[in-house]
C-alpha cells in the first residue's frame, strides 16, 4: 500500500457489492518550483489574505466558500451543505457502465488516481472486481464527487490495483473547430513512403528511458549558483538553411535518423547517385550489343575474314602470331587452307 495521504474516503458501488476504497494520487510533479523575491534585496516576497471590509489578515480556519452571485452577491456555502448534496455519488464511486478502453477519448483525460482497499473486508469484493475487468478486456465508467463537484471516472487494471482515471465531461472537450489549416493541401505517395520510413527509422522507445532534461539543467544552474561559480551556458543552436522542399526535408531526416543509429544511409537518399550512373548505361550496353553482333555474323563473312588475315600473315610473321592468339576457330580454317595447297 501506498504511504501517502488519502485525499478521499468511500466505497465502490459495483451493483450490490460495496467496496470501500481509499482514493490517493498517483501522481506526483517533480518540477522545480521557485519563490517570489524582492530584487534589490532577496528579500521574500508573501501573499497575505486580508479581510476586505475589515482590511486585516485573516487565518486559514477563519476562511470559507463564498458563491458569487451575477451581481456581485456573495452567498456563503458552507462543508455542511456540501455533505448533505442530494447525490448518490458523494461518497460512493458509482460504476455505470462497461465499456471497451478504446471507447474512452483521450482529450477527456484527466488527474489520475489509485483505489487502495480500504481494511481487510475489502479485500475479496475488490480482488473480484479486478479479475473482473482484466477478463473482460473492458474498463468501467463511474461517477463520484469530489472537491465539490461530480465528476466522471475510468476504473481500469494497472499491475494488481485498481486505477482511476478522471475524465472530463464530453461537453468540456472542445471541437477542434478553426485548428486545420483551411488551405487545400494534398500529399503524394512518394512524400507518404519516405513519412513512413522516417517513422520506421525512429522506431519506439521505452518510456522509461525519457526523463526531463529540463529539470536536470535547471538543478545545475542551482547547485552551480550555491556553490558560488557561474551557471553552465547554453550550448550555440545549430543554424542551417531553411528546407524549403518538403522531400529534401523528409530525406535529409530518414538519413539523419539513420546514421544517429548506426544504421546504413536510406536507399531514398542513395537514388541521385544512381541515377547519374544509370545515364552512362545505355553506351555501355550499346557497346557490348555491338560486340555481340559482330559476333552473331554469318560463316561467310568469318571466312572472308579468316582469308583476309592469312593474307596478312604471310606478310607479317608478327601479325600472324597475334591473330592466332585471338580466336581458334580462325586458326583452324588457316591451317586446312594451306594443308589444300600443299597437296596440289
Amino acid at each position: 500500500m501506498l504511504h501517502v495521504r488519502s485525499i478521499w474516503n468511500g466505497a465502490i458501488s459495483f451493483g450490490l457489492v460495496s467496496i470501500p476504497i481509499k482514493l490517493v494520487n498517483a501522481t506526483e510533479s517533480r518540477s522545480i518550483s521557485f519563490r517570489q523575491i524582492h530584487v534589490e534585496d532577496g528579500g521574500r516576497i508573501r501573499y497575505r489574505k486580508v479581510c476586505e471590509l475589515e482590511d486585516k489578515e485573516v487565518s486559514g480556519a477563519e476562511i470559507g466558500k463564498g458563491y458569487e452571485d451575477a451581481d456581485g452577491t456573495i452567498i456563503p456555502i458552507t462543508d455542511e451543505d456540501l455533505a448533505h448534496l442530494p447525490l448518490p455519488t458523494a461518497k460512493t464511486i458509482e460504476i455505470v457502465a462497461f465499456v471497451p478502453a478504446d471507447s474512452i477519448d483521450p482529450l477527456q483525460m484527466d488527474a489520475a488516481y489509485y483505489l487502495a482497499a480500504g481494511g481487510a473486508p475489502a479485500a475479496k469484493p475488490y480482488t473480484l472486481l479486478r479479475e473482473a475487468l482484466k477478463r473482460s478486456n473492458k474498463v468501467a465508467i463511474a461517477k463520484f464527487a469530489l472537491r465539490g463537484r461530480e465528476r466522471l471516472g475510468m476504473l481500469r487494471v494497472v499491475e494488481d490495483a485498481i486505477a482511476m482515471h478522471g475524465l472530463l465531461w464530453p461537453d468540456e472537450v472542445r471541437a477542434p473547430e478553426g485548428v486545420a489549416p483551411d488551405a487545400k493541401v494534398s500529399v503524394n505517395d512518394k512524400e507518404l513512403d519516405l513519412a513512413d520510413a522516417l517513422m520506421d527509422t525512429l522506431g519506439g522507445i521505452e518510456l522509461d528511458e525519457l526523463h526531463d532534461e529540463y529539470r536536470e539543467a535547471l538543478e545545475e544552474v542551482v547547485a552551480a549558483k550555491a556553490a558560488g561559480e557561474a551557471p553552465p551556458q547554453a550550448p550555440e543552436p545549430a543554424t542551417g538553411g531553411k528546407v524549403l522542399d518538403l522531400m529534401a526535408a523528409l530525406e535529409k531526416s530518414v538519413k539523419a535518423a539513420k546514421e544517429s543509429r548506426g544504421e546504413e544511409q536510406p536507399a531514398e537518399v542513395r537514388r541521385l547517385p544512381a541515377r547519374k550512373s544509370a545515364r552512362t548505361a545505355p553506351k555501355q550496353a550499346g557497346g557490348k550489343k555491338s560486340t555481340s553482333t559482330a559476333k552473331k555474323t554469318t560463316a561467310k563473312k568469318t571466312t572472308a575474314s579468316a582469308s583476309a588475315k592469312k593474307s596478312t600473315a604471310k606478310s607479317t610473321q608478327g601479325t600472324k602470331k597475334t591473330a592466332a592468339k585471338t580466336t581458334t576457330a580462325k586458326k583452324t580454317p588457316a591451317k586446312k587452307t594451306t594443308s589444300r595447297k600443299r597437296t596440289a
